[in-house]
């Protein structure tokens, strides 16, 4: 399988292992961040958005779900970014493993499936060697990327809550992605709920954003993928999304809500000024360099996925209201 397809033996795990070792979660409030792409505007605004809720008195965790690295390509943004989001917690992403420890035979590290052409896997195999030019200056970040985990459980609220990358069975695992689901329905997903014996699952990675919510063996467990939250994820929006998961309701604006259990799960926006993050992904990224191509667009308009789509689902795959 060619470069930026593969999933290397060392991304692979089981279900059964993501709760094995659960941590407490002393907070209110947890904000999951998968894919912040080297952002810094959208880092500014998630880290305000924090503030403001610790401001009320809530308290506030930030994790950051791998991905977080990407188009800062740049030695003092690569360090400004990595510095930033490790002063937080933080579990590693595809991107991540490759800059700590780059694989031969695995270029990004995406493990595309069929659907994405080409030329894409091309264009990300060569942005990730130009960002491991970046952090082979940086040997001291590297060691901390070396040292992240690939996966989290938290029990919070009384539940288990699994923070992972891909999926339940790889760090680049797409069984997650919006595409996979809406093929399988809730199959694969009520099945890894079952063996993990999670209660929510948050993953990243599979660049669209999805929410799950179904009832498996007489008990409610939530999926949220916040895709990015860097770029935009929704059709005609270029605000970024991140996984909130909270013992009170959402915040104004909160999108696919629902309750599991004691926790209310959502997908927060991330209104990050957007004029300001072009001026600087212009500057790293001129027109026709590798990330302009495959990114540019989805920076500017959103994707082609309606908000609609994003309300959670049962098991049986009827919308919730």
């Amino acid at each position: 399988m060619s470069e930026g397809r593969s999933c290397p033996l060392h991304y692979r795990y089981r279900p059964e292992q993501l709760t094995a070792t659960p941590e407490a979660c002393d907070a209110d409030v947890l904000y999951v961040i998968g894919g912040l792409y080297g952002n810094p505007l959208a880092l500014d605004e998630i880290e305000a958005m924090a503030a403001r809720e610790r401001q009320e008195g809530v308290r506030v965790k930030l994790v950051f779900n791998g991905d977080f690295n990407w188009f800062n390509v740049h030695d003092d943004l690569f360090r400004a970014i990595n510095n930033r989001v490790m002063a937080h917690d933080a579990i590693t992403g595809n991107v991540e493993y490759e800059l700590a420890r780059p694989a031969d035979g695995a270029g990004c590290g995406c493990a595309y499936p069929d659907f994405v052409d080409n030329e894409v896997v091309e264009r990300s195999n060569r942005i990730m060697e130009r960002l491991q030019t970046v952090a082979g200056n940086h040997p001291d970040l590297q060691e901390r990327l070396a040292d992240l985990t690939r996966y989290r459980c938290l029990i919070f609220g009384g539940l288990k809550v699994v923070i992972l990358h891909g999926d339940p069975e790889s760090l680049a695992g797409w069984g997650l992605s919006h595409e996979a689901l809406e093929q399988d329905g809730a199959g694969q997903l009520a099945g890894w709920f079952r063996q993990s014996d999670a209660d929510v699952i948050v993953s990243t990675h599979t660049c669209l954003p999805v929410a799950r919510h179904l009832n498996v063996e007489g008990r409610p467990r939530l999926f949220l993928n916040n895709g990015s939250a860097g770029m935009g994820n929704l059709a005609g929006d270029a605000r970024g999304l991140v996984a909130r998961l909270a013992l009170n309701g959402a915040p104004e604006g909160a999108l696919a809500a629902a309750w599991v259990g004691s926790l209310h799960g959502s997908l927060m926006p991330v209104g990050f000024p957007l004029q300001a993050w072009l001026t600087l992904f212009d500057r790293l990224w001129p027109a026709g360099s590798d990330a302009e191509l495959s990114y540019r667009h989805r920076i500017l308009n959103g994707t082609s996925l309606s908000p609609e789509q994003l309300l959670p689902l049962n098991g049986i795959g009827e919308r919730l209201i």
